[in-house]
């Protein structure tokens, strides 16, 4: 390797890091599991995720009990 060729190597941006916060204990997971999408009346809708020791213990919701239902 030249000196050319190190310094571009050296002067490449780094990827940022691809993870999500983990919605159970707070902390940042690099193996996220999605739990959760809650859809808005605008805009796009928001995916909770959580790490794979949390992700166990979560439904993976909506499930029939929590719809509302007419009297």
């Amino acid at each position: 390797m030249t000196a050319a060729e190190f310094i571009a190597a050296m002067t490449e941006p780094v990827p940022a890091p691809r993870g999500a916060v983990c919605v159970r204990c707070r902390t940042w997971t690099y193996a996220p599991v999605p739990v959760r999408h809650i859809e808005r009346q605008s805009g796009p809708g928001v995916t909770l995720y959580a790490c794979p020791t949390h992700a166990v213990d979560l439904w993976a919701g909506p499930t029939p009990g929590d719809e509302l239902r007419a009297p």
